[in-house]
């Protein structure tokens, strides 16, 4: 009887399959710029039907900018404690002591894959696949085309149009749009792990919609002539691309026999970035900023015959994502993960929309002051701590505090100020604050760091390519530009032309 419970126990462990997750997180797309949160012109059907099939966070929130996000994505704790502080000047770089959600997956027998924007860190140990990732197709810095002085850059002369893409350690030319090239290379890798037999974690970072605003012309012409300027006509356009792209994998994913077995999140990164004189939900703030409008995201959770498709009001973050993960697919944590991860998992939400869920303090911080400046002469600039109730921001604030509070159940704008109302929970918010801000402090590890002389993406470019920078180029990326000869630039091989 004890080797025949063995036997079926044994049978009922191997059969517990573990699900694949496919994660899609859009750039500066705000909570606002999806048809079924109320934007009045924006049309996002595919959207509005996988919120229709999820478990809806409705008081969800994230950083109020891209690489900050994400680095609270990957490591269940506070950007700053990670030590990005900024979205280039080398405080986009993930401390390469931060355990990641990739390495913790992949480790536990999962393929893991990106197809997109990392935008934490762009020399080689910083890179996702040092971080966890089996697959890397991705661009450079937080943009393609983008570049900085120093660490972030993308390959030179990149476009939205035929990127070249950083694959598994080689450069690819591209066919096509940004958008469905992520999308198309995600897919045809899913496919490929189905047929494998193999759990993976699909992670699908667009750069869409994020500035220079360059849609394809037909998806721009949807809006043209609805907006005041052409410029929103193509960021709504860009959504509808990657609107398009989402209900075509959702299509494949059901056509593949896997969608039952298949988790599917999508979020944005931060506020909008140009949405929100149409539409923003009433709120206050848009991206950069930290009232509710810079940081309140979409969070749709779909696992089909799994989790029912219900809202939840409670106050949930990025820095969940982690132990959410990690319970839902069975992981085992390290000591060290345990340590670090800060947020909580939100699997009782997600089975029981209404699971008792204890009060918290959410704290958001702008970050992105000068380089080489004392952190603590922004301590309160742009920056806000809320629990459920109410949100408390300082931001005109530096060294010293301008607190204005609010209560968020009579009054999500923003708009009025009652501090000298409440004085015992300004005391209360400020005090929690000030102890978050100095555990901070030892964990900034990246305020003195230097840069290479060169973009690491560039140099990979020429040496793959041939060619190599001009004085122009040089001078430009150089974080050092004046305080060394020009001379000690790489010479350029006027034998080969750069593609």
């Amino acid at each position: 009887m004890k080797s025949l419970l063995s036997l079926i126990l044994c049978a009922t462990f191997l059969s517990a399959k573990q699900p694949n997750i496919v994660f899609i997180i859009t750039d500066d797309q705000g909570y606002g710029d999806i048809s079924a949160h109320g934007n009045p012109i924006l049309k996002t059907p595919h959207l509005d039907q996988l919120r229709s099939e999820s478990v809806r966070f409705e008081d969800f929130h994230v950083s109020p900018t891209c690489a900050p996000t994400r680095s609270a994505l990957f490591t269940g704790r506070h950007e700053f404690k990670n030590g990005v502080t900024h979205t280039v000047l080398e405080r986009e770089r993930l401390s390469l002591n931060s355990i990641t959600l990739a390495q913790t997956l992949r480790d536990a027998g999962y393929a893991t894959g990106i197809f997109g924007k990392w935008h934490l860190g762009d020399e080689t140990e910083y890179l996702p696949s040092a971080r966890g990732f089996t697959e890397m197709f991705i661009h450079g810095a937080g943009g393609i085309g983008q570049s900085y002085p120093g660490s972030c850059g993308d390959a030179p002369g990149n476009k939205y149009f035929n990127p070249a893409i950083f694959h598994n350690g080689k450069f690819v030319k591209t066919e096509g749009y940004c958008t469905d090239v992520f999308f198309r290379q995600a897919s045809s890798w899913i496919k490929s792990q189905k047929e494998a037999g193999k759990p993976f974690f699909a992670y699908i970072p667009t750069n869409a919609p994020h500035s220079p605003y360059i849609a394809k012309p037909e998806d721009a012409a949807l809006y043209e002539g609805k907006v005041d300027n052409k410029q929103l006509a193509h960021f709504y356009g860009m959504i509808h691309n990657v609107d398009q792209n989402i209900g075509k994998l959702l299509t494949e994913l059901k056509d593949w026999g896997i969608d039952r077995d298949t988790i599917v999140i999508f979020m944005n990164d931060n506020g909008t970035a140009a949405g929100a004189s149409v539409f923003n939900a009433g709120m206050r703030g848009n991206k950069g900023s930290a009232w509710l409008g810079g940081t309140r995201a979409s969070s749709f959770w779909r696992w089909p015959g799994t989790w029912k498709p219900a809202e939840t009001k409670a106050l949930a973050a990025h820095i969940d994502v982690f132990p959410t993960l990690a319970q839902v697919t069975g992981l085992t944590l390290s000591e060290a993960a345990k340590k670090q991860i800060e947020g909580r998992s939100l699997v009782p939400l997600l089975e029981n929309t209404s699971a008792p869920w204890s009060d918290r303090h959410l704290i958001t911080h702008q970050g992105r002051w000068q380089k080489n400046a004392d952190p603590n002469q922004s301590k309160y600039h742009m920056t806000a701590i809320r629990n459920t109730r109410w949100s408390m921001v300082s931001e005109k604030g530096g060294a010293e505090a301008n607190w204005q509070l609010f209560d968020l159940t009579k009054d999500y704008s923003q708009k009025n100020d009652v501090s000298k109302d409440h004085p015992e929970v300004v005391k209360e918010l400020s005090t929690a604050f000030d102890k978050w801000w100095q555990e901070c402090l030892p964990l900034m590890v990246n305020e003195k760091a230097i840069g290479p002389k060169l973009n690491p993406f560039a140099v990979r470019f020429w040496e793959q390519f041939g060619g190599g920078p001009t004085e122009a180029d040089y001078q430009r990326m150089n974080p050092n530009k004046g305080l060394e000869p020009s001379n000690n630039k790489p010479k350029r091989d006027k034998t080969k032309k750069t593609n």
